[in-house]
């Protein structure tokens, strides 16, 4: 996916970074460590919740919160990361029989919000990334996309 959407813009697009990153005094997975993260992740919960095709919303919030936590901690590429898990999310969401994810409870005040719930997934603690997803899905289903 990071190769189809950038690769026109960065060579060095779908290719795993080489360089250790940090934001907002969160360290991401060591450069070295992310083909085997990223094996992992495929292999563990990609594998668990694709196709994300349960039968509960609680279901769905979990297997979304889980993989998009796992995602964005390994943080794979120096760039577009968030918009590759945005973009995960909504195909899993797809999956679901839901519609289009609005992404925009997550932007202003929410940010901070969201940056907590992926924190919290350094214990594996995918509770404040699930009530992320709930206000995404309550966005989404309210028919507010323009």
């Amino acid at each position: 996916m990071h190769r189809i959407w950038l690769g026109r813009i960065y060579p060095w697009a779908g290719r795993y970074r080489q360089v250790n990153l940090i934001k907002d005094d969160l360290p991401f997975a060591a450069a070295a460590q992310v083909p085997q993260l990223m094996q992992a992740f495929e292999e563990g919960p990609l594998r668990r919740h694709t196709p994300c095709n349960f039968r509960t919303r609680d279901r769905v919030v979990e297997a979304l919160s889980e993989v998009h936590v796992e995602f964005i901690l390994i943080h794979p590429f120096r760039e577009g990361n968030g918009r590759v898990g945005r973009i995960l999310a909504t195909l899993m969401a797809l999956q679901a029989n839901l519609p289009l994810l609005d992404f925009r409870p997550l932007h202003g005040r929410r940010k901070g919000d969201y940056f907590a719930a992926v924190r919290a997934g350094l214990d594996r603690n995918y509770k404040p990334m699930e009530e992320i997803f709930e206000l995404v899905l309550n966005r989404t289903s309210s028919g507010a996309l323009t």
